[in-house]
């Protein structure tokens, strides 16, 4: 089995249970108006065209579509994608959801104004690759926006199974400017990095998914020149 296999496998595993933390009605809409103000300070004007990349049930896809972009989520996790098409059967105006690679999404240049993706950098088998990849379907001037934080500095472990060399490269990174450099020397230029401060307050409020910390998360956007 690829270690991509092996991603896949897992979050198709882990699916039912992470989609049913971010849906807990406690905090679902605290969470639509507070990531609703991250991805618009990010994004250009609505409508844009998005690519979600790693959209796991969709809840970034969904809320972009919220705000009226014309989003497209792609994921290789099919227990994923299933949930996404799910919650959006029912949205007036639903993403489109696909199976696709992250790493090398299938579809042409310049098709999008921006690509997002929340908690995916550091699953990236090459984020390296990942990032041109993005810059080559952005149009000029398009947007780059990641949210992320460094989850694992003590180290991956076996969440994967068996880990090649170099594989993974930002898992275990100890801060996020791992993760800014590899935007950087992408091709991505005006790349910045935002503490998400009022998302780590809603997490100390109202907890976390269980196996994890309560950290601060950030953005880290970057423009195609």
């Amino acid at each position: 089995m690829s270690l991509q296999d092996a991603i896949n496998d897992y979050w198709t595993a882990r699916a039912p249970s992470y989609d049913a933390y971010q849906q807990r009605p406690e905090r679902r809409d605290l969470d639509v108006e507070a990531w609703g103000r991250v991805w618009s300070d990010a994004l250009p004007p609505a409508p844009a065209d998005v690519l979600d990349v790693g959209t796991g049930s969709g809840q970034v896809a969904r809320l972009l579509a919220g705000l009226g972009h014309r989003v497209t989520g792609i994921d290789l996790a099919d227990g994923m994608l299933e949930l996404a098409r799910e919650h959006a059967a029912t949205d007036p105006r639903p993403p489109r959801f696909l199976p696709g690679d992250a790493v090398a999404p299938p579809f042409a240049p310049a098709t999008f104004d921006a690509v997002v993706g929340r908690y995916v950098m550091w699953t990236l088998r090459d984020p390296a690759e990942a990032v041109a990849s993005w810059i080559r379907l952005l149009r000029p001037g398009g947007v780059v926006a990641m949210a992320d934080s460094t989850w694992f500095t003590d180290g991956l472990g076996e969440l994967y199974g068996e880990r090649p060399d170099a594989a993974l490269p930002l898992a275990d990174a100890p801060t996020i400017d791992a993760t800014a450099d590899v935007l950087r020397e992408a091709g991505l230029t005006e790349v910045s990095v935002t503490p998400l401060e009022e998302i780590l307050r809603l997490d100390r409020t109202h907890g976390v998914a269980p196996g994890h910390e309560v950290q601060l998360q950030y953005l880290l956007t970057g423009r195609r020149p």
